[in-house]
């Protein structure tokens, strides 16, 4: 049992109860526990199946390609339409719409898959840099040098980060924010890789 999927439990008080559920779920499936982007996450062979997750009004299993399965009862959505094309959630809202052998069965699934290679691969989309990123970087040579060694990942969650605010004033104020983040060569989201 990996100590940091026990933390986090402990911390989803209002749902501590369902995710041990699942969890011993997990346990009884041939893959191994750890902790992805902060959250309890199973994988076999070294490849990503399902996470586990709680939130404010649900908890739930998001497996990454999740697309790839039959799901023949209907219980998988995508959550982030037009951001997502292979990941797919699975939500509950009490521990009594856990269906333990329908568990088993979609992750043994998507394991299944995996072995076969079925993967639906992210469609790789333009770095568009934002306006107001772009004039930062003009005018800050170390700022765009470092920002040019940055993975191409790392420069597209920037300027998403950047362009996905609605007001200029967040806009702004995420700039101001990530200057600092940038000249010490810390991506967006480095803080999560270590949970």
């Amino acid at each position: 049992m990996n100590e940091k999927v026990t933390a986090y439990i402990e911390k989803k008080t209002d749902w501590s109860k369902e995710l041990i559920t699942l969890r011993n779920i997990m346990h009884q499936l041939p893959v191994e526990e750890t902790v992805k982007w902060g959250s309890p996450f199973y994988t076999n062979g070294g490849k990503n199946i399902v996470g586990m997750s709680a939130f404010k009004n649900y908890f739930g299993l998001w497996f990454i390609q999740g697309a790839t399965l039959k799901d023949e009862k209907k219980v998988l959505i995508n959550a982030q339409e037009g951001k997502t094309s292979a990941m797919r959630q699975w939500r509950f809202n009490s521990i009594d719409e856990i269906d333990e052998k329908l568990i088993k069965e979609y992750v043994l699934e998507a394991i299944e898959n995996k072995d076969q290679g079925k993967v639906i691969k992210p469609k790789k989309k333009p770095l568009i840099i934002p306006e107001l990123l772009q004039k930062a970087l003009d005018n800050d040579s170390q700022l765009k040098e470092n920002f040019e060694a940055f993975t191409l990942s790392k420069k597209r969650e920037y300027a998403d980060h950047i362009s996905e605010a609605k007001r200029e004033a967040t806009k702004q104020s995420r700039l101001e924010k990530i200057i600092p983040m940038i000249l010490n060569n810390v991506g967006l989201y480095d803080k999560y890789k270590n949970c």
